[in-house]
């Protein structure tokens, strides 16, 4: 096989050598052809197919001159069939050699990149493929080879090319048609009312080609529904978490007539079972650290003592205080339509609510995500935590067994250790949080080692066993050896799934992702162009400030998307780990930057050098930057350690308006503070980049000067 490719790529190398050694651009001009179609036309005909076919095989330039061309020798319809067929049939000769020489060598080494576009390949490629011959603006060749290396089958990519390559033929074609039909080359003889309108449509055909595309996905979406004549409503929003308030908020702030479904509570998860009560909980598992830690200060704060109920009852309280902010009544206050109720799809502008049917112009799905309970022998009889659950606990479990080493295990499992639980923290992987970069993950893993949590990496969950009052679990290591572990309640965090059954999305034919996610384009729009989605139910994040972001272009784009549409950008996307220390980052960490084969630099100052730190008494973490090799142009950044959250926003704001490290050292940190680290680490990288043969020359001029 190597043998082959290897001989393909040496016959490709020569036929195009040739072509250019050999001056080939002479067999695509248009005396060659005249002189020929005037002596021989079958012929003419033959040797101009078989041309074509060679300079598209083998991505030569000039396949738009011969295209014209063939519109002056040949005529409008003959040049057509002529040049339709010999296009598709070279393009699929270019297809098939980037796939045999390239696509093996690609796909191993992109694998991680193009899995998400063959993904698409299989289930839209066809249309894709169409799309992308409609729209001359891609180059033809670049087609071609592009198309190889991906899944889709070479009798798929020639009939949809030559369907999708047809009009573009047609315009050429009728441009060298007119071409042909002048008989004197001035401005008066070549600006023919049939040539300016050829003309034109070539160049109104990128725009053109999109919105055909748009119409007959949108026309493919709706067939078989019937538009209502009058609307409840210019948007409905279903659910009533982060991104679903945000979007009735915009909508309202504009004046158009909007609905909020909400078949639970206001607010949705980050205010009742999420951000608010797990960090309320967070903070009250401090307090009990900084009694103890008093001492280090000089001060004698006894013992903690923990009232378990009452923590809880603060963190309803909580929840209480916050609760007004998304509170149907303030809704209602900004022009809001809140129904209580379950939704469910009837067509793509009609919802039922328990019996009652709302219409609207466009539909915004955010309806969030709901944990995952694995499928683990024994684990559902016991009826687990979960963190839609864990808020109702009033005693404190003595023994707590939690289930996912990421963000949400991980805070848990140092809250309830510092409450007084003993907790066991199991992660299937080889380290927590394992997404993060080792060093960074280290530093999460030993504070609440340290701390007397139990951490159990490389260890599964393997069945649960329950008798009377007595629970444990069988945990599997790396080398089959089962463990046996005894728990008063078990903590199951390992991720959450879209809620996207039971509101007919299926049914309406709402396209869904392998992880049940809504598929959305950059503009949240969903296969159906009437309904968008935004938050969880969209990802590819679960964080409230990620639901916020998507609603504001989901919102946006529904209401004026006929105007103007806005892309969501996640390029600079903060996430924040609220254990002690914090973990922040934003843009790429080392395991996705080297994932990527880019050139970084990383670039770490220790907070044990910090003077606020050390005053603190949290002299603990690390500021980590990555830049671009070579430059000061930051790809990502992390902060571990205290405040890491507030300290990543310096980051977040100089990625989002394209601030380098320069920028930053170039700034007044107040002292002492915490952010002057950002200003440290900057400095780390300047220094390592200071001129130093300037620098060397500096010190012979001031040595001079001293007269040595």
């Amino acid at each position: 096989m190597a043998i082959s490719k290897y001989l393909l790529i040496v016959v490709i190398c020569l036929a195009a050598s040739a072509f250019l050694v050999f001056d080939g651009q002479q067999y695509l001009s248009l005396g060659f052809f005249r002189d020929l179609y005037a002596q021989q036309p079958q012929l003419t005909a033959l040797v101009y197919f078989l041309i074509y076919i060679l300079v598209t095989g083998l991505s030569l330039p000039g396949a738009a001159l011969l295209t014209i061309i063939g519109g002056m020798i040949f005529g409008l319809w003959v040049g057509i069939v002529i040049v339709s067929f010999a296009s598709s049939i070279g393009a699929t000769l270019a297809f098939l050699a980037s796939r045999f020489i390239l696509k093996g060598w690609v796909q191993r080494k992109f694998a991680r990149y193009l899995r998400a576009i063959n993904q698409g390949m299989e289930e839209d490629g066809g249309f894709y493929l169409f799309s992308l011959r409609l729209i001359p603006i891609f180059p033809f060749w670049a087609i071609n080879l592009a198309m190889g290396l991906t899944p889709i089958r070479a009798s798929t990519f020639y009939w949809v090319s030559q369907l999708g390559m047809l009009a573009g033929t047609i315009v050429f074609i009728n441009a060298g048609v007119s071409l042909g039909a002048v008989e004197e080359f001035s401005a008066a003889g070549i600006l023919t009312p049939q040539l300016i309108l050829s003309f034109t449509l070539l160049a109104l055909f990128p725009w053109l080609g999109r919105q055909l595309v748009a119409l007959a996905k949108r026309r493919a979406a709706l067939a078989g529904y019937r538009r209502p004549k009058r609307f409840d409503a210019n948007l409905l929003v279903i659910g009533a978490g982060s991104a679903g308030l945000v979007s009735a908020y915009i909508a309202a702030t504009v004046k158009a007539k909007v609905m909020l479904v909400e078949k639970a509570a206001m607010g949705g998860d980050c205010l009742n079972t999420g951000c608010v009560p797990s960090k309320a909980l967070i903070r009250a598992a401090k307090s009990v650290v900084e009694i103890e830690r008093a001492r280090e200060f000089g001060v004698d704060g006894g013992t903690a003592r923990v009232d378990f109920a009452a923590v809880m009852g603060r963190v309803h309280q909580v929840i209480k205080e916050i609760q007004p902010h998304d509170s149907v009544e303030r809704f209602t206050d900004l022009g809001v339509d809140c129904i209580a109720g379950e939704a469910r799809f009837v067509s793509p502008w009609e919802v039922e609510i328990d019996g009652r049917m709302i219409s609207a112009e466009k539909i915004i799905l955010a309806t969030g995500a709901s944990p995952i309970i694995p499928p683990i022998p024994g684990l559902a009889d016991i009826g687990p935590l979960t963190s839609e659950n864990l808020w109702q606990l009033q005693i404190l479990p003595q023994r707590l067994l939690i289930m996912g080493g990421g963000a949400i295990g991980c805070e848990m499992a140092q809250a309830f250790q510092r409450l007084g639980s003993q907790v066991i923290l199991v992660e299937a992987m080889s380290q927590l949080l394992p997404s993060e970069d080792e060093d960074l993950a280290a530093g999460v893993s030993d504070s609440l080692s340290g701390e007397g949590v139990q951490i159990m990496t490389s260890h599964k969950l393997v069945s649960v066993t329950s008798e009377g009052a007595e629970r444990s679990a069988v945990l599997s290591g790396t080398a089959n050896n089962n463990i046996t572990v005894e728990f008063d309640h078990i903590l199951v965090a390992v991720g959450r799934r879209a809620n996207t059954s039971g509101f007919g999305l299926q049914e309406l034919g709402v396209e869904l992702n392998k992880d049940a996610t809504v598929s959305v384009d950059r503009y949240l729009r969903t296969s159906c162009p009437t309904i968008f989605a935004c938050g969880d139910v969209a990802g590819p994040y679960q964080l409230t400030h990620a639901a916020g972001h998507q609603a504001w272009f989901a919102g946006v784009n529904a209401l004026f998307g006929q105007f103007k549409k806005f892309a969501a950008d996640y390029r600079v996307m903060p996430q924040v780990i609220f254990t002690d220390p914090q973990l922040a980052r934003v843009g790429l960490n080392e395991l996705e930057a080297a994932a990527q084969g880019l050139d970084v630099e990383v670039t770490v100052y220790d907070l044990a050098d910090l003077d606020r730190a050390i005053v603190d008494g949290d002299a603990k973490g690390m500021v980590k930057v990555l830049t671009a090799a070579g430059t000061d142009r930051i790809l990502g950044a992390a902060v571990l350690g205290p405040q890491a959250g507030e300290l990543i926003t310096q980051f977040v704001t100089a990625m989002k308006h394209n601030l380098g490290l320069n920028k930053i050292l170039g700034l007044i940190h107040s002292y002492p503070t915490l952010s002057e680290a950002n200003k440290y680490v900057a400095g780390e990288w300047k220094r390592k980049h200071m001129p130093q043969r300037l620098l060397r020359l500096a010190e012979k001029y001031y040595r001079w000067k001293l007269g040595r």
